[in-house]
């Protein structure tokens, strides 16, 4: 994979002359775009720096931030590393039917969020959403979701870090700087994850949640300036929209399941909601920043503003999977030239594994044999993770090429930033203060938060490290690790939030005994189930396989129903036999419909923007057909 990203590689060789290795580089204007990407990151953290004296202004951004800037921070947090080069390997592998998914589909949760849940998180007066539970329900149930939450965010955290420093190994952009210095070589693994986590963790520490957020308007805007160019250049390279869609293969769904297209579309939706229903309702990595906003009804319309930008994401982030998978196949060529008698051979050099994908997708090696890697069936398995990282190296000229690589790296450090900050608020508020010590002053507080973030980030490095580690099981796919998360992490304390937040009737009891049985039903059956063709691992049967999904989003929705229905069943059995809380100690915290002033404007209310959203969402739909 390390030639990958250059191919081809193309020199004139004379007679009796040598070849050498060509290695790839960056241009001395996109090493300028680069740095100074990295230098206004790191100007804005310490200009905020003076306005963090206590632990609200670090932990909460002081919930004072204007709601442009917590509604960019929002979505750049959603568009972290591991969400950006799995919307592109979904594109190669599943075609425009993976934005009915990553775009579409999730946009149910996203408005259910604003319109009815970001009022009782924000109204509630609750930081985190554990503390929500706590409120809502006890403090053994906010233990438990605190908990849950650490680990799943320090385990994604550390496979974004591994993932962009393996990206940026492929990319070969420290090559010469190590072979300058006559480094080893196996060194650049460890600058890549260092350059990164030291640089978020330096404007982390002096700036707070709000110095975060404001890089990440910044890491929006370079994400959209890096991959609008590249998927432009992309499209007129194949023929534009009509050439794409004539070249992208026919219906996974039909070709598996034998499902006609409404079915297909329905089924994708499907998918989509129940997967990320937990994760866009629940997770505090996203909502911190709307629970940041200034006031309530500026908290509601940032989920509402996100939603309404997932219509076009599929365009920058889904479509570059697509154009990979449709462009032809490089093949290594030679060229005889005859020029006044002296003979030139004008040779192209495509790697073996670029040479054996499909368009421009390689395939995927086996490290041990250093050879293609086949399925059951024989067929060539092709590494999905690397289209948005080819088509960027492809298609972005001097110049744009140094902004694309910046891209990258902003999707890495938003996502990362976004995690370590909401540690630091879990871990300190959650944790720290209502268990360890109770009463603590707002210094003691704020110095807890610093090191939670200095922790944060030692664990993401060593589950970087980990997983660099281990043998015999790889992490095989981006895509994988972010629907694990989806299904086993997000999805079984999505149904202990919607009883809380819709029903009286849930006691803290049932919730707590639902939360333990769906993690459970989950994992049970994860670890009893695998796809086809994957072996027992992280893709499941690691207790036994007693069944075989057709493909792994299969999986994964069928472990994302058992968790969320085992929590639903056990919390509703559990609360029947236990005391309910008294209502008046409910206010603020159930949700009830309100009667609104008959003098307010319709299309002004929040749940008239959230079906006109769903309404373009169908008719934007139509295009991906």
């Amino acid at each position: 994979m390390d030639a990958l990203l250059r191919w081809p590689v193309k020199w004139i060789q004379k007679p009796n002359d040598h070849r050498e290795s060509l290695l790839p580089n960056l241009a001395p204007i996109d090493w300028l775009i680069v740095l100074l990407y990295f230098f206004c990151v790191l100007v804005i953290g310490f200009s905020i720096r003076s306005s963090i004296k206590t632990a609200k202004d670090f932990l909460q951004a002081g919930r004072a931030l204007p709601t442009w800037i917590c509604a960019a921070a929002f979505i750049a947090a959603s568009m972290g590393s591991q969400e950006v080069i799995a919307m592109g390997a979904a594109g190669a592998k599943f075609g425009f039917e993976a934005a009915l998914f990553f775009s579409l589909g999730v946009l149910p949760p996203i408005l259910l969020a604003g319109v009815y849940m970001m009022p009782l998180y924000y109204g509630s007066g609750a930081r985190t959403t554990p503390e929500y539970l706590a409120l809502r329900f006890d403090e053994k149930t906010r233990l438990l979701n605190a908990c849950m939450f650490v680990v799943v965010t320090v385990a994604s955290a550390g496979i974004s870090l591994y993932m962009m420093a393996r990206l940026l190994q492929a990319l070969r952009i420290f090559d010469p700087l190590f072979y300058g210095y006559g480094w080893p070589h196996q060194g650049i693994f460890t600058f890549c994850v260092l350059l990164v986590a030291v640089v978020v963790l330096v404007y982390v520490l002096i700036a707070g949640l709000a110095g975060a957020m404001v890089n990440q308007a910044l890491q929006f805007l370079v994400m959209i300036a890096g991959f609008l160019p590249m998927v432009l250049t992309g499209l007129k390279n194949v023929g534009g929209w009509s050439g794409l869609k004539a070249s992208i293969p026919g219906s996974y769904l039909h070709s598996v399941y034998g499902l006609g297209v409404f079915p297909s579309i329905l089924l994708w939706c499907l998918f989509g909601f129940v997967l990320g229903a937990g994760h866009w309702s629940t997770d505090f990595r996203l909502l911190q920043t709307a629970m940041a906003a200034k006031n309530i009804d500026s908290a509601r319309r940032i989920p509402l503003f996100t939603a309404a930008f997932r219509l076009v994401m599929p365009f920058l982030f889904i479509l570059p999977g697509a154009i990979a998978i449709s462009l032809p196949t490089p093949q290594s060529t030679t060229v005889v030239r005859d020029v006044n008698g002296i003979i030139y051979h004008e040779i192209t050099v495509v790697p073996p594994e670029a040479a054996q994908g499909s368009g421009m997708i390689p395939a995927r090696l086996d490290p041990a044999t250093g050879k293609p890697q086949l399925s059951a069936a024989g067929q060539v398995l092709l590494n999905y993770d690397m289209a948005t990282p080819t088509m960027v190296m492809h298609f972005l000229p001097t110049g744009l090429l140094g902004l694309g690589v910046a891209a990258l790296l902003a999707s890495l450090m938003s996502g990362l930033a976004a995690s370590v900050t909401a540690l630091n608020a879990v871990i300190t508020f959650d944790i720290y203060e209502p268990f360890i010590r109770k009463g603590a002053d707002g210094r003691h507080s704020l110095a807890v938060g610093r090191v939670a973030a200095v922790g944060a980030i030692a664990l993401s490095i060593g589950v970087a490290y980990a997983i660099a580690g281990l043998k015999g099981i790889a992490l095989e796919s981006v895509f994988v690790s972010v629907l694990l998360v989806f299904s086993l992490g997000n999805a079984p304390q999505f149904a202990t939030f919607l009883l809380g937040m819709f029903t009286k009737r849930t006691t803290g009891h049932g919730a707590f005994a639902g939360l333990v049985a769906g993690i459970a039903g989950a994992l049970l059956h994860h670890g009893l189930t695998l796809p086809v063709d994957a072996q027992p691992g992280l893709q499941g049967g690691w207790i036994a396989v007693l069944h075989r999904y057709p493909g792994f989003v299969a999986q994964c929705l069928w472990t994302a129903m058992i968790g969320f229905a085992a929590n639903a069943i056990v919390a509703s059995a559990v609360s029947l036999c236990t005391n309910a809380r008294p209502q008046k100690e409910l206010k603020g915290l159930v949700h009830r419909p309100k009667k609104r002033a008959a003098v307010q404007v319709w299309w002004k209310r929040p749940e008239a923007f959230a079906i006109g959203i769903l309404l373009a969402a169908v008719v934007l739909g139509a295009l991906f057909i």
